[in-house]
C-alpha cells in the first residue's frame, strides 16, 4: 500500500469516526478538518458508501449516519459519558500539546458510539462546561451530576440555596452552564424567581430536585453570555 493510500485510509477513518461523533456534518467542515477539497470529501464520502456505511445525505445540511449504525459495540450510560466531558474540559489545561490531542481523539472515539440523543447532550455539555483549574481537592458538592442532567435534557429544577450571609431561599431554576472557578463549581442559571441569569455556588446548594417540566432552551452560547455580560 502506497503512502497516499495509507493517507487516505486513515482519512477515511477518521472521517466516520467525525460522522459518528456528530449528528450532522457538511463537506466544508470535513475539508476544513482534514486540509483537503470538498471534491475529495465527496469521493472519500462515496468511498464510505460503496464500503457499505450507511450514510444519509440530507439536501442542502449535510451528512449524518444511520441511527442504529455505531462502532464498536460499547455503550455509556449518559452519566458515564458526561464524566468523560468534565475530564476533557480537566485535560484542556495540560501544557502537553500532543497529550491534548491525543485525548480529545480519545472522547470523538466514545462520542461515536453514543446514540444521537445522548451525542447531542455530550455535545452540549462540552460547550456549556469551562474549567479554570482548581486546586482546592475538597469534595463540597454532590449536585453536580443532577444538574448535568438537567442543563443537557432542559428540565426545570427546584433548589434550596443559602448565600452568604448563610440566608435560605426556594429557587426555580433554568440550568444555562457549569464554570469551575478556582475554589468552587458555579452554575448559571435564570432564575425565576429573580427573573435573570444568576450565579450558584454548588456547595451552597442544600437540596435539589429536577422537576419533569421542560423549560424553552436559551438560544446562545456560553461564550456570547460571557460577552453580553463582560
Amino acid at each position: 500500500m502506497s503512502r497516499q493510500d495509507t493517507k487516505r485510509l486513515s482519512r477515511l477513518t477518521a472521517t466516520l469516526i467525525q460522522l459518528q461523533t456528530k449528528r450532522l456534518l457538511t463537506a466544508a467542515e470535513l475539508a476544513h478538518k482534514f486540509d483537503v477539497s470538498t471534491r475529495t470529501i465527496y469521493r472519500d464520502i462515496k468511498a464510505l458508501e460503496q464500503a457499505g456505511v450507511p450514510i444519509v445525505t440530507e439536501d442542502g445540511r449535510g451528512y449524518s449516519l444511520m441511527e442504529d449504525y455505531r462502532v464498536p459495540p460499547i455503550m455509556f450510560t449518559e452519566n458515564q459519558a458526561n464524566a468523560l466531558i468534565l475530564a476533557e474540559q480537566l485535560v484542556l489545561k495540560n501544557p502537553d500539546a500532543a497529550f491534548i490531542i491525543d485525548y480529545i481523539e480519545a472522547v470523538d472515539k466514545i462520542k461515536a458510539v453514543l446514540k444521537h440523543s445522548d451525542k447531542d447532550k455530550a455535545n452540549l455539555l462540552s460547550e456549556r462546561t469551562r474549567f479554570d483549574l482548581n486546586l482546592n481537592r475538597q469534595r463540597n458538592s454532590h449536585v453536580l451530576s443532577d444538574l448535568q442532567s438537567a442543563l443537557t435534557n432542559f428540565s426545570l429544577t427546584r433548589i434550596e440555596y443559602s448565600n452568604e450571609a448563610n440566608e435560605a431561599s426556594s429557587r426555580l431554576i433554568e440550568p444555562f452552564a457549569l464554570v469551575s472557578t478556582t475554589d468552587n463549581w458555579l452554575l448559571i442559571a435564570w432564575c425565576r424567581l429573580r427573573k435573570d441569569f444568576r450565579y450558584f455556588r454548588l456547595d451552597r446548594i442544600k437540596h435539589l430536585e429536577v422537576l419533569p417540566e421542560k423549560f424553552s432552551p436559551h438560544k446562545m452560547t456560553l461564550q456570547e453570555f460571557f460577552d453580553k455580560n463582560y
